[in-house]
């Protein structure tokens, strides 16, 4: 959820003070990018990855600041809710063996809070993009995480929209929400890649481009709070879950695909970032602004820039880069699989930008979007909008569309001059991913309907219906039948995550897992 700060309250002054800084961040961002030596080092990759902490029944476990300190691994952080962690791998040279590197750290981190240990004995780490256990209980302020940003954001948030808010959860529930805690029903693998200062509004255009079809190919989330959803419906559960939406008059919400195609530089993005949405967190640097040192800290533009939660995000770094930010991807369900999703992103966005090529010219960016929550919604049987040169954009099935692609971002991958070993055996693996149809959600999904018809299979009733108000005999029997299901399906969701877990932790790549069998009768 971003950038720490120290304080909860502001005053009217802060918020003034704070905009002035902005704007001067921008004016030093301006001069950094101008400068011949900024930006120059060889590319890297880094990523960050969001987890769930869940006990033995698979259930969420509000642990994280307990498993932290057990840990003593500095590169996990707090997340928003008590159940959350996040891992912030050591960014690794993107020629070579990138996308290997950092599934092997990824692994590791998720093994050690996996491995017993005093203190967290029962704890899992689970990479995936919405726990399916959680429940409403699970989201309330009580599972806010206990940092100064995270209670700041609460105040800013309950000032700007009601308390609760309407949160559209699944196919067609609704839930009432009171807290940015329920963020952490959405995890997500952030990718970040390094681009050169001339090539970063087209490379920014082709990320969003590019997302599409690799969300397509990514879905792990089709149980949203229990509830069947999207294939990804992490994405209109992070969207909606700041409640921003449902605020009267709202501006453009937080939360989202991004305004349009960048055009004219480098700037451009973080531009929008600053003129398009209003200070949440106005917690003015104390430091040194012209302190030594080859760039400037910039620490107001980049607070700024971690409460705008583009799916693409523009990245300044006092190191002396500009980064994307690929916020799309979903945690899971393993380092290997990630790694795959993030060798097709990054190459396929690296070809959509070589030989000066701008996709903005090429497709109408609310195409673009569009493909987006298509690809969220229906996964590999989205239909999706792509670019074809000296002809109108057509549409295609996402699943022929991502086998098409596939060499494309191998070419892309070969501009960042990664090891062809690694680069054809990850693309392989999505390859194969995608011919099978079988995603994380759709595992998801079979292993589901496999328990839930296992269970009336051995007897268990229906589902039941609405109760006959003409009767309060039977009005309280649909009620038991009613508590019954739903005793049922937490059950099912249960054994659903702690059989997900243990694939997980298996590593073998997800088309590979096999969803428990049908009963016969429902195989006719």
């Amino acid at each position: 959820m971003g950038r720490e700060v120290g304080r909860v309250t502001f005053t009217e002054r802060d918020h003034a003070l704070f905009r002035s800084r902005l704007a001067e961040c921008l004016s030093a961002l301006g001069k950094a990018v101008a400068d011949p030596g900024f930006g120059t080092a060889p590319p890297t990759l880094g990523a960050e990855l969001e987890f769930s902490l869940v006990g033995p029944d698979g259930r969420p476990a509000p642990v994280n600041a307990a498993v932290r300190e057990a840990s003593r691994d500095d590169r996990l952080t707090l997340e928003v809710a008590r159940f959350n962690l996040e891992a912030n791998l050591t960014p690794v040279p993107a020629r070579g063996r990138p996308f290997t590197a950092l599934a092997a750290q990824a692994s590791r981190t998720l093994a050690g809070i996996t491995a017993p240990a005093p203190g967290r004995r029962g704890i899992g780490a689970v990479p995936i993009g919405t726990l399916p256990t959680l429940t409403p209980a699970d989201l309330t302020g009580r599972a806010l995480t206990d940092l100064p940003r995270y209670h700041a954001l609460e105040r800013a948030w309950a000032r700007r929209r009601p308390v609760p808010f309407d949160l559209p959860v699944g196919e067609r529930d609704l839930i009432r929400a009171e807290s940015v805690a329920v963020q952490g029903a959405a995890c997500s693998w952030q990718v970040h890649l390094t681009v050169a200062p001339h090539l970063f509004h087209r490379a920014f255009n082709a990320a969003q481009l590019a997302t599409g079809p690799a969300l397509a190919a990514a879905g792990n989330s089709p149980f949203p709070l229990g509830r069947p959803g999207w294939q990804e419906a992490r994405i209109p559960v992070y969207e909606h879950g700041f409640g921003d939406r449902a605020a009267p008059g709202a501006r453009r919400p937080r939360v989202g695909f991004g305004p349009g195609w960048t055009r004219g530089g480098p700037l451009t993005a973080f531009e929008e970032a600053v003129r398009h949405y209003d200070v949440l967190l106005p917690e003015v640097s104390s430091g040194d602004r012209d302190a030594p040192g080859d760039w400037p800290e910039l620490e107001e533009l980049r607070l700024h820039l971690s409460t705008v939660w583009w799916w693409n995000r523009p990245v300044y770094d006092p190191l002396g880069h500009l980064r994307i930010e690929f916020r799309a991807l979903p945690s899971g369900p393993t380092p290997l699989d990630m790694a795959a999703n993030a060798a097709f992103l990054v190459g396929l966005t690296l070809f959509l930008t070589a030989g000066g090529r701008d996709v903005a010219e090429e497709l109408p960016f609310a195409r673009a979007r569009t493909n987006f929550y298509r690809a969220a919604r229906d996964g590999l049987d989205a239909s999706l909008w792509w670019p074809a040169p000296g002809a109108a954009p057509r549409e295609h099935e996402a699943g022929a569309l991502v086998e098409a692609l596939l060499p494309r971002a191998r070419e892309g991958l070969d501009l960042l001059s990664v090891d062809a070993g690694e680069a054809d055996t990850l693309l392989d693996l999505l390859h194969h991913r995608v011919v099978t149809g079988r995603t994380g959600a759709w595992w998801q999904q079979r292993t589901r309907e496999a328990l839930r018809r296992r269970g009336t299979a051995d007897g268990g009733a229906g589902r039941p219906g609405p109760p006959d108000p003409r009767s309060p005999a039977r009005e309280r029997d649909s009620a038991r039948e009613r508590d019954s299901a739903r005793e049922r399906d937490s059950a099912e969701l249960a054994e659903l995550t702690v059989h997900y877990a243990r694939l997980a932790a298996g590593a073998a790549p997800v088309h590979t897992w096999k969803p428990p069998a049908l009963p016969p009768w429902s195989q006719r």
